[in-house]
This record gives C-alpha cells, structure tokens and sequence, in this order.
C-alpha cells in the first residue's frame, strides 16, 4: 500500500467517524418521526440517545454505533492514535450491544444500564483525548488557531459529558420536549464530530499535490538514414 493510499484511508476513517457524530442526534428523531407518520406508535423525541434503543430509530442507533466501533478498530493513524481508537471502537460497540435501562428496569437491566452509562463514558473520553492531544500539535506555531479548536472541541466533549451525567442522575428537565441530557448529549457528540471531519479536511490539505507523471514518448526503434 502506497504513503498516498494510507492517507486517503486515514482521511474517510475520519471523516466516516466525523459524520456518523454529527448525523446520529438529528437522524434518531427525525427517523421516529418518520416512523409516525407511517403509523407506528413510538416516541419521537427521546429522552437521551441512549434510549432511542426503546424506540423505533433502535436499528440506526446501534447501527451507527457500531460502524463507528468499526471505523475507530479500523484506524491506524500512527500507533499511539492506534491505542486510543481501538479503546474507543471497542467501548463503541459495547456502548450499542449494552443498552441502557428502560423507564421501569429489572434489576438485570439496570445492571446492563450502568454498564451501558460507563461504556459511554469512556468512549467520548477517548474521542476528546484525540481532539486535546493527537489532532494538537503545538510545535507548530502557524497552527495555533487550529490547535485553539481542537482543544476547544475536547473540552467541549468532556464539558457537555459531565452535563449530561448531572442532567441524567438529577431528572433535570425529564418533562421537556427536548431533555438537558438529550441536549448536552448531542452537543458532545457534535464537538467530536467536526474535530474529526476538520482533522479529515486538515489532512487533506496539508498533503502536496503530486503532478501526473508525464507517459514516456514511444520510440520507432533505430533512426532511418
């Protein structure tokens, strides 16, 4: 495989992780209520993403996820990008094979559902870490207005996280149409998905253009007196 053949793959892992982020928050309630108007009986605006599982967006909720838990196994940046990205595709597709708890859980679905909250955690940890420390690159001072963004994305990531944990374990707003949790959960999976399409676009433009090689001129064989 070719230096040009890696970054081309590096660069649709990303932004193939970039848009499953930003599509999958406005996808699960627009998909239910597409369901409703078919006339399937399911609520359209959950109370987190997690829970779309109980409604009729459950397929793309966990299909999302794990091709996300693909892309990330998949990508092969360098190795210590490497480590992190298999953590979080790993904890990605425990994330959708672990769902969590319904309105009313037995005590084995509550269990699943603390594992389920914990999986989640660590996999936007993971995803911030990449924004905060491997999309950075300091040394470099012409991209210091970049580096500015990722850090901001990261700390976005793990600032809307923490919202989210407080939002969930306090019932805050759990009448509202459009829940806190719902809210802060989709705005930490959104920072993470631009960094990773910036990070798509950033490496494509920092790879020179090689001009097309120039196709040798045929030859007639020996020059004629």
């Amino acid at each position: 495989m070719t230096p040009d053949q890696d970054v081309r793959t590096v660069q649709r892992l990303r932004f193939g992780i970039g848009a499953i982020g930003l599509l999958l928050p406005i996808v699960l309630p627009f998909g239910n209520w597409i369901f409703v108007q078919f006339g399937h009986h399911t609520e359209i605006m959950p109370s987190s993403m997690s829970s779309s599982y109980y409604t009729s967006t459950r397929n793309i909720f966990v299909g999302g996820l794990c091709a996300l838990g693909v892309f990330l196994v998949g990508y092969r940046y360098n190795a210590r990008d490497d480590k992190w990205s298999t953590v979080a595709g790993i904890f990605a597709i425990a994330v959708a094979l672990c769902p969590t708890a319904p309105k009313v859980p037995t005590p084995y679905q509550s269990a699943i559902g603390y594992a389920h909250l914990s999986f989640a955690g660590v996999l936007l940890t993971a995803l911030a870490m990449f924004c905060i420390w491997s999309f950075r690159d300091p040394a470099v001072e012409e991209r210091r207005r970049v580096n500015h963004a990722y850090l901001t994305a990261g700390i976005l990531i793990l600032a809307f996280l923490a919202i989210a944990v407080i939002a969930g374990a306090v019932h805050w707003g759990d009448h509202w149409t459009v829940t806190p949790l719902y809210a802060c959960e989709s705005l930490s999976v959104w920072a993470f998905g631009a960094a990773w399409i910036g990070a798509a676009l950033e490496l494509g433009a920092l790879q020179p253009r090689v001009p097309p090689a120039t196709p040798p001129v045929p030859t007639t064989g020996a020059l004629q007196p």
